[in-house]
């Protein structure tokens, strides 16, 4: 797929005002492209047949914010050397993924439409060599924070100055791999490194601490030598002080405590919204609680 030159200009414009906006500014702009995403993953599933809306709803406040203010990327330039990596780990959500990738203009958003379908370039798990901004191929868990460990030890190694973000399901977190990288990642003090956890406290089926408790949860990411910081993972305020505290020696763990469904009250906290398809009524009651009608 082919950069859209038009939405990346809006995209590097947005971002050449961030600086000088004030916080109340960035953060009303945040809201607002929330919304916007939302509404599109929304239409984006319905249209598909398929997805997890859910989970494309409780991250999609994390995703934006990196996108929108965090993050140094050029979608124009998506292979840029010395651009900061970002994976979704929790590759079944990549609706939302993909929403917040076309509205920065890596690809025309008229190519949502397509989502899910037969031969398309936006499956249901991102693809790197199909998408421009993917930057590792993710679905089956436990996969992304390895690779983002890798990632930062490659800009460690080379002295460089790129960071490395990763979002990770709580559900994810039961994989043993993700605790290996993490150990690595503490002991190599991998501060270029950051592991954002979407904790909703729901996976397909039941809730984490009903499947395998994870808790204490942060306690267990300092012992492997982390700093851990735990934020409403929907206050965008809270996410990007997080995000731009200073730097210690070691590696972060953001704790964003985030609600499955997040901003559709009749999906909110609703474990059959995992997976589950809203219809085409459910959807015009969705979008107009967004205002986004």
């Amino acid at each position: 797929m082919t950069v859209d030159r038009a939405a990346a200009a809006q995209w590097a414009e947005r971002r050449r005002h961030w600086h000088a906006a004030s916080p109340a500014e960035r953060i009303a702009r945040l809201e607002s492209a929330g919304r916007a995403n939302r509404a599109t993953v929304l239409r984006t599933i319905a249209h598909a047949g398929l997805g997890h809306v859910g989970g494309d709803l409780s991250v999609t406040d994390i995703l934006v914010t990196l996108f929108e203010g965090v993050l140094r990327i050029d979608p124009e330039q998506p292979g840029l050397p010395g651009r900061d990596r970002f994976i979704l780990s929790k590759g079944h959500c990549a609706a939302a993924l993909y929403s917040v990738l076309s509205s920065c203009g890596f690809f025309p958003a008229t190519r949502l439409a397509h989502f899910a379908g037969p031969l398309s370039p936006l499956n249901g798990h991102p693809n790197r060599e199909k998408i421009p901004g993917v930057e590792t191929n993710t679905g089956p868990l436990g996969h992304g924070l390895p690779v983002a460990v890798g990632c930062a030890t490659a800009a460690q190694l080379a002295g460089q100055d790129w960071r490395t973000y990763v979002v990770l399901g709580d559900g994810e977190l039961q994989e043993g791999s993700n605790w290996e990288a993490a150990m690595y990642a503490g002991h190599r003090r991998l501060a270029s490194l950051t592991a954002i956890v979407d904790r909703n406290r729901l996976q397909q089926g039941a809730s984490t601490e009903a499947t395998n408790d994870l808790e204490p949860l942060g306690d267990k990411w300092r012992a492997f030598g982390w700093e851990v910081i735990t934020v409403d993972g929907h206050s965008h305020a809270a996410l990007l002080e997080a995000f731009e505290r200073p730097r210690n020696e070691r590696p972060r763990a953001v704790i964003a405590q985030t609600v499955k469904g997040k901003g559709v009250s009749f999906m909110e906290n609703g474990v059959e919204w995992h997976h589950k398809v809203p219809g085409a009524e459910q959807v015009a009651a969705a979008l107009a609680e967004l205002g986004e009608a």
